[in-house]
C-alpha cells in the first residue's frame, strides 16, 4: 500500500510542477508560442497521462483490497468464524463450509460472466455444470 501512495504522491507532484512549467514558459515568452512553450505542455501532458495511469493502479489496488476483505468477511460469516460476543443471541443462518461457499461462489461467478458476455438471455449455460447450479451431494440444494 505504501508503494501505492508513494507512486501517486510522485506522480501528482511531478504533473503539478509541469503545470507551474507550463504557466513560467508562457509568461517567460509573453504568451507567444515558442519552443519552450511547446515542450512545456508536451511535458504536461506526459505527466497528466503518468498520473492518470497511477491513479488508475491506485484505484485497482482499492478495489481488489475491498474485494479481499469482503471475500474474508463473507467466508468468516458464512463459516461462522467470526467470534459471537458474550451475551448476546446467535442470528441468521446456520454456517456452512467453506468449501461450500467457494461452489456457491463459482456458480455466481459463472452467473455474472455469461450474463456479461450476454449469453444470459439465451436460456442455454456454456457452464459444464449448467444443469445442476449447485452440487448435488448438499441436500439443501435438491430440497425445494
Amino acid at each position: 500500500m505504501d508503494n501505492s501512495v508513494d507512486a501517486l504522491t510522485s506522480a501528482y507532484q511531478e504533473f503539478v510542477a509541469a503545470a507551474c512549467g507550463v504557466l513560467e514558459a508562457k509568461e517567460a515568452s509573453e504568451s507567444q508560442k515558442t519552443a519552450a512553450t511547446d515542450a512545456a505542455l508536451e511535458n504536461f501532458k506526459q505527466r497528466w497521462e503518468l498520473f492518470r495511469v497511477a491513479c488508475d493502479q491506485a484505484e485497482e489496488f482499492v478495489e481488489s483490497v475491498k474485494q479481499r476483505i469482503g471475500s474474508e468477511c463473507l467466508v468468516d460469516e458464512a463459516t461462522g468464524s467470526v467470534a459471537e460476543k458474550p451475551g448476546q443471541p446467535v442470528t441468521g443462518l446456520p454456517p456452512i463450509s467453506a468449501v461450500r461457499l467457494e461452489q456457491m461462489s463459482k456458480a455466481v461467478r459463472w452467473l455474472v460472466i455469461e450474463l456479461q458476455q450476454g449469453s444470459g438471455n439465451s436460456g442455454v449455460s456454456s457452464h459444464p455444470n449448467s444443469s445442476a447450479p449447485f452440487d448435488a451431494r448438499f441436500s439443501e440444494d435438491t430440497a425445494q
